[in-house]
C-alpha cells in the first residue's frame, strides 16, 4: 500500500491529504475531514490515515484523508501547536479543581464562529475537487477538533455521511439542541476516555444524551484511560468508514 501525503490549501486552511496509489486517479467514494486538538501540530492525526487503512483493508483505494491544520499558532504557550479558538487554560484547569466545568456546556466560545467558517470553505473546497455530495463527507475530530466537528455538523445545509467525535465535549447546549434535531438519523461515533483529566466523563455522556434525544443514532466507546485515542477507538473508527463506502453503492436515506 502506496501511500502519498500532500500539503495544501483548501479554502483558506492548510491541510495535508492523504491519499494511496490504489485509486489509480479514479475519484474516492468517501472524505474522511479529521481536525486536530488545542495545542497539537496540523499533522497531529495523519497517523490515523494508515492505521485506519491498516486496520480495514477494504479502504483501500476507496477513501481521501483531509486534516485541516488549524488557523491559531499558540506562540505563546510552552506547548506550542496550533488551536481553532483560545482557550483559557488557567481558567479550565481552576474549573476541573473547583469542580464546575460542566458550566463550559452553556457557553459558547469566542472564536467558533470563525473555526467554523473556516472548516465549511474547507468542506466546500473538497466537494468541488472531488465532486462529491456532502452525505459523502465524514466529519470529525479530536478534542477541541471534535467540538468544531460537532458544531459543524450539525450546521451543514445537508447531513454529512456520518460525524466522528473523539474525547469532545458539549458546548453551546441550547443552540445545539435546537440544531440536533435536523440530524435525526445522523450515525455518530463518540469515544472518550472514563478518566479524561482534561474533558470530563460527564461532558461527554451529556452530549450523547443530547445527541440521542434528538435521534442521531450514537456509539458510544468508552475506555478505561485518559485524553486519547485508543486502539479499540481506532478499530470502531475504521469499521464505520468501511459501512460508509459499502453505503455509497445505494442511494443514501434523506436526513
Amino acid at each position: 500500500m502506496a501511500l502519498r501525503l500532500v500539503t495544501t490549501r483548501l479554502g483558506g486552511l492548510a491541510a495535508r491529504v492523504v491519499d494511496d496509489d490504489a485509486r489509480g486517479g479514479a475519484p474516492p467514494e468517501l472524505v474522511v475531514v479529521l481536525c486536530h486538538g488545542y495545542g497539537a501540530p496540523g499533522d497531529d492525526l495523519v497517523s490515523l490515515a494508515p492505521e485506519c487503512l491498516q486496520a480495514a483493508p477494504a479502504l483501500v483505494g476507496r477513501v481521501l484523508f483531509v486534516f485541516p491544520e488549524a488557523p491559531l499558532p499558540l506562540d505563546d504557550v510552552p506547548f506550542g501547536g496550533r488551536a481553532w479558538w483560545p482557550i483559557d487554560m488557567v481558567q479550565l484547569q481552576r474549573r476541573l479543581a473547583e469542580g464546575t466545568a460542566a458550566a463550559m456546556a452553556d457557553e459558547t466560545p469566542a472564536g467558533l464562529a470563525e473555526a467554523r467558517r473556516l472548516l465549511r470553505t474547507l468542506i466546500d473546497a473538497v466537494q468541488q475537487q472531488t465532486k462529491l455530495p456532502t452525505q459523502r463527507i465524514v466529519v470529525g475530530g479530536f478534542s477541541q477538533g471534535a467540538m468544531l466537528a460537532t458544531d459543524v455538523a450539525l450546521r451543514l445545509d445537508e447531513a454529512p455521511a456520518a460525524l466522528a467525535i473523539l474525547s469532545g465535549t458539549l458546548l453551546s447546549r441550547a443552540q445545539w439542541q435546537s440544531l440536533a434535531t435536523r440530524r435525526a438519523g445522523l450515525t455518530v461515533l463518540q469515544s472518550h476516555g472514563t478518566r479524561d483529566p482534561i474533558l470530563p466523563f460527564a461532558g461527554a455522556q451529556a452530549l450523547q444524551r443530547l445527541l440521542v434525544d434528538a435521534g442521531l443514532h450514537v456509539r458510544f466507546t468508552s475506555f478505561v484511560g485518559g485524553h486519547g485515542i485508543e486502539a479499540g477507538v481506532l478499530r470502531a473508527l475504521s469499521d464505520l468508514l468501511v459501512e460508509q463506502t459499502a453505503a455509497s453503492a445505494v442511494e443514501p436515506s434523506p436526513r
